[in-house]
């Protein structure tokens, strides 16, 4: 590569360079070899990603509660990201259900046959059960698991003692603005190596699943994409625009790197570091993008609500069903409250479409015929969940101002 080009082109190249390997590579020894060889070094890159989330969600979290120096600022910021999130995933589910019955009533979505299915999704949690797993018990389990939405709590509390604590903590306070400075230069290394890691992601995903993607659920795949595309124009844009006052053109050319490694990792949460850059230099402030991106990695699903909508429908087609209203309006609703309870739960899209079906009495067996592909679907919602969480900085921003 030139090195006169940007991150955002190199990363793009490296893109466009695994789409094509894994093309190659799509029979035979290919997928091996991918596999094999290149994957590892795509995962090498994830685990320097992961292990710079715990430190950069942690103290720069504190610094910007720190900086904030007004508990109530902390509180009434906190309250708007939760709204923002829950509106957006109401946007979001409703957009997924009106094109899938669009799609569906010209029958274009393929008939497959549900029966002798069997599936057993990861058993959610009840409500009350997920709140208290909010709060840690010791302060160590959090940060060797990478429990996301714990170390938000220990952020907060830490934060706010600082805070209390006034001049009897101001060496606290030095120490955690000079960590903080520390791990965002090592973030800054890790990043520029995105273009690589891209490439060595998005080959093997490629090479293993292009078959599948071209047979019988290539148009609910297309059907899901073109909702999460619909949701980021249309929503998003209208919020960056409305309430941030930034052009939609500049918000998705500025988030652009981020949205890259999320469709190659999958992964909100390692596409956190890269998130939080690009937030910045769109003009986020510090402290704001510093809060809102790590709890809207954990508790933000609008993709993962699309993907709900879709699916539902799919799979009430493959056993002859039609939602009724009432089903429907079921469905957003347990999908937004869903899309809360289900945070931090390992698999919580197929835990949410697990909890979606049982709500409009649809056999939960029928996830056995989208989950194969799981991962193409599982691209596309987090570009979708990381590109809400950029919004919602840029906007709390811009209102906070």
């Amino acid at each position: 590569m030139k090195k006169g080009f940007s991150l955002p082109i190199k990363i793009l190249i490296g893109l466009f360079l695994g789409v094509l390997l894994g093309l190659m590579c799509m029979h035979g020894m290919g997928v091996s070899f991918l596999k094999t060889y290149i994957q590892p070094i795509g995962t090498i890159f994830l685990n320097l990603i992961k292990f710079i989330v715990v430190p950069i969600v942690l103290f720069s979290m504190i610094e910007g509660i720190v900086s904030m120096s007004d508990l109530k600022k902390v509180m009434h910021m906190g309250l708007k990201t939760i709204i923002f999130y829950l509106v957006t995933t109401g946007f979001a589910i409703i957009i997924g259900l009106f094109v899938a019955n669009l799609f569906n009533s010209i029958n274009v979505f393929p008939m497959l046959d549900p029966s002798g299915l069997t599936y057993s999704p990861n058993e959610g949690k009840h409500f009350m059960q997920v709140i208290v797993d909010f709060f840690p018990s010791n302060i160590v389990a959090p940060l060797a698991n990478a429990n996301m939405i714990q170390i938000i709590v220990i952020s907060i509390f830490v934060g706010f003692g600082i805070i209390i604590a006034g001049d009897k903590a101001s060496e606290a306070k030095s120490l955690i603005i000079s960590l903080n400075s520390v791990f965002v230069q090592i973030m800054e290394l890790i990043i520029n190596l995105s273009p690589i890691g891209v490439f060595c992601l998005i080959a093997p995903v490629v090479a293993e699943n292009g078959p599948k993607v071209i047979s019988s659920l290539g148009m609910v795949i297309l059907v899901a994409y073109i909702c999460y595309f619909l949701h980021m124009i249309i929503v998003y844009s209208t919020m960056v625009m409305g309430i941030g006052k930034i052009k939609p053109m500049d918000f998705f050319k500025g988030i652009f790197p981020a949205m890259t490694l999320a469709f190659s990792s999958a992964s909100s949460v390692g596409t956190l570091p890269v998130n939080l850059e690009c937030t910045e230099k769109m003009g986020a402030k510090k402290e704001v993008a510093s809060f809102v991106l790590p709890l809207g990695a954990t508790i933000n699903m609008d993709g993962t609500a699309i993907y709900q909508g879709v699916c539902t429908v799919f799979i009430a087609a493959c056993y002859g069903i039609n939602l009724t209203l009432g089903q429907m309006v079921t469905v957003v609703l347990t999908a937004t409250i869903a899309s809360i309870g289900t945070a931090g739960v390992p698999g919580a899209g197929v835990v949410m479409l697990a909890m979606v079906l049982q709500s409009v009495g649809l056999p939960v067996e029928g996830i056995a015929l989208v989950y194969g592909v799981d991962r193409i679907f599982d691209m596309g919602r987090t570009v979708v969940n990381i590109t809400g969480d950029s919004a919602c900085a840029l906007c709390i921003s811009k209102t906070l101002k």
